[in-house]
């Protein structure tokens, strides 16, 4: 292991793997593959953008472990992350000579589209193949690439079609954040902020107490950042790996954040920037119930915005954004399930919500 690199498990049993954090590693990308038993070719599937910065980089370090491997390239960008383009790589990865077969290898480099997108051609090609994820935006690093959630967009809402598919480990290369979008990398950071009042406390004052590094990539910080990250969403994952109960707590601020997303169009408003409205109204029905104090809510809306991201969006139709969140995969019998906070460092799902409460703190986003 590079000196200053992290590693931490997920232990799935039969399905345990490896989260890699560091600076460099996707140089590693090539040796990595080569220690896995019987893969006979690697398909990287990745985005324009991305494919454009770093996908000579992958390349180049499979090639030099004696790897045989191909590109699928599919649009960046939001609005392709449809089954219309999990079809458009399924059909370049069935024409591939020699075909595929079980012993081929995905790798998926990107975001969370590329990773998701990716993840669910790996789940569902020849009934599953195995895939590595090497995640290049920080929303992904902490999120999306651990725990096996792959998936793709619906007009009805976002990620209602996918499915449970473990990688087989994860390469976090914290150089890739350097060329990150400042939007993007911010967006990221609102999802660092929902682990922290979800699950620990002293995360969100390292986050306090670093936010220049933090906003300066400085490797040693972000590497920090992000493991401690990855543990809390490994712990959660491993308790709860399909979303039964404890995972749940991991939809802090996406059930409005998800409607807001579909309101004003997918794309129009990050995932990471959505997250962080969401945080901001289900802070403040959680004060409205008692839960937290509003000196608790006023923290997290502060870091938010010490970290660049809004805490105020106009233009929200509070029946709407209610209309839609009745359709959110995770309702129960067509009852909203929301988390809220019931301190720094702690969450439950709450079954009661009202309309009245989401509709008031939906307009409070307002002002």
């Amino acid at each position: 292991m590079a000196p200053g690199e992290q590693t931490i498990p997920v232990d799935l049993g039969e399905r345990r793997y490896d989260v890699r954090v560091g600076a460099g590693l996707l140089t590693s990308l090539g040796p990595t593959v080569a220690a896995i038993d019987d893969v006979t070719r690697v398909v990287v599937i990745s985005e324009t953008t991305v494919a454009e910065l770093y996908a000579q980089q992958a390349a180049e370090s499979l090639e030099s472990a004696g790897l045989s491997h191909e590109r699928i390239i599919f649009p960046a960008g939001e609005a392709h992350k449809t089954l219309a383009t999990v079809s458009q790589v399924l059909d370049e990865l069935f024409a591939l000579a020699p075909p595929i077969d079980r012993s081929s290898l995905i790798v998926t480099l990107g975001g969370g589209v590329p990773g998701d997108l990716g993840g669910l051609v790996a789940a569902t090609a020849l009934r599953g193949l195995r895939f590595l994820q090497c995640p290049t935006t920080l929303l992904a690093d902490v999120d999306a690439s651990v725990g096996g959630k792959t998936g793709v967009d619906h007009p009805a809402g976002k990620n209602l079609i996918g499915a449970f598919h473990q990688p087989i480990g994860v390469l976090i290369d914290v150089e890739t954040l350097r060329t990150l979008p400042a939007a993007e990398l911010v967006g990221g950071l609102g999802e660092c902020v929902k682990h922290a009042v979800i699950r620990d406390a002293p995360l969100l004052e390292f986050i306090e107490d670093h936010v220049d590094d933090i906003l300066s990539v400085r490797a040693d910080v972000m590497v920090e950042l992000i493991a401690r990250n990855v543990e809390i969403k490994a712990a959660v994952v491993v308790a709860d790996e399909r979303e039964a109960g404890e995972r749940a707590h991991l939809n802090f601020g996406h059930t409005i954040g998800h409607a807001i997303e579909a309101f004003v169009g997918y794309g129009e408003v990050s995932h990471g920037q959505a997250v962080a409205f969401g945080m901001v109204a289900a802070c403040r029905i959680a004060v409205d119930r008692g839960l937290i104090e509003a000196e608790a809510a006023e923290r997290v809306e502060e870091v938010l915005l010490r970290l660049g991201l809004a805490t105020r969006i106009d233009g929200l139709d509070p029946n709407e954004i209610w209309r839609i969140m009745q359709h959110d995969k995770k309702t129960r019998g067509g009852q909203v399930r929301m988390v809220l906070p019931v301190m720094l460092g702690a969450a439950a799902v709450f079954d009661d919500i009202t309309p009245h409460a989401v509709q008031e703190a939906v307009a409070q986003l307002g002002t």
